[in-house]
């Protein structure tokens, strides 16, 4: 440490460490999240989760977290060929790297491979935090009754979402395909590198209208992690209320570091 004797004892003062056994070290629970799906949302998952934790425990303090990175192109392109045995493998390989590393439970920081979120389950050698049970607790909790789901094409093609929601008695609406494929679009060349526009945030608030005035929706899920970019507010067209999916599945983490 560099700087004036008086400075380094007045640290030495005030940060003094007391060497404790491991398994006292850290009381806390280290969460294990899969990133790098996309990297914009994984910094976000990194940044919010030690801003939650220093709010809610620790002001001074920073958590331990692991991240294992993997390669979204490997991902999505195993997604595109319904390759889902291999993406299991892939993403248990990811958990197993965590848990060497010293993670007590995991969590993926995407909501599209949650499309395997049950095999993965089942197998993981982690407890595991679901984005889309976080999610779907939070929707209910809010008591709307019916949503619009925005996401990648594989997630609101896919219906692992929709049956979660049913299961609450909430209906879920997604938009019609040449809006899914606006989206779609939107969320891989331009969120995904953390490129915002206001024509972009146009469109999409277009497409909410659309699906606020035909099917009457109570709210939106925000289903991309990569959304909270675009729609920084907690509602939108009509204060129909956003439900981040990124935030509610931090807010969870954290909460299970506790636990």
């Amino acid at each position: 440490m560099t700087g004036s004797p008086s400075r380094e004892r007045r640290y030495r003062r005030t940060h003094s460490v007391t060497m404790l056994e491991p398994e006292e070290a850290y009381p806390m629970k280290i969460p294990g999240i899969i990133g790098g799906v996309g990297p914009e949302s994984t910094i976000d998952y990194y940044r919010t989760i030690i801003n939650l934790y220093r709010e809610k425990y620790d002001p001074d303090g920073y958590p331990e977290i692991v991240i294992a990175s993997i390669n979204m192109t490997r991902m999505l392109a195993m997604i595109e060929a319904a390759d889902m045995a291999g993406l299991v493998k892939y993403l248990l390989h990811g958990f197993a790297r965590l848990k060497a590393a010293g993670a007590d439970f995991g969590a993926i920081a995407s909501n599209t491979p949650h499309v395997v979120f049950g095999e993965i389950l089942e197998r993981s050698p982690l407890p595991l935090i679901s984005i889309v049970d976080a999610t779907t607790a939070s929707a209910a909790s809010a008591g709307i009754k019916s949503a619009a789901l925005l996401g990648t094409a594989f997630t609101m093609r896919n219906d692992f979402y929709r049956i979660a929601f049913e299961r609450k008695g909430i209906k879920l609406h997604v938009p019609n395909a040449d809006e899914q494929t606006y989206i779609h679009r939107r969320i891989f060349d331009e969120l995904e590198f953390g490129v915002v526009k206001s024509e972009t945030r146009a469109g999409f608030d277009a497409i909410i209208d659309r699906m606020l005035g035909d099917c009457g929706i109570e709210g939106v899920i925000l289903g991309c992690t990569e959304l909270p970019l675009l729609f920084a507010e907690p509602a939108g067209p009509g204060g129909l209320p956003f439900f981040n999916t990124a935030r509610i599945h931090i807010e969870e983490i954290v909460a299970t570091m506790a636990r």
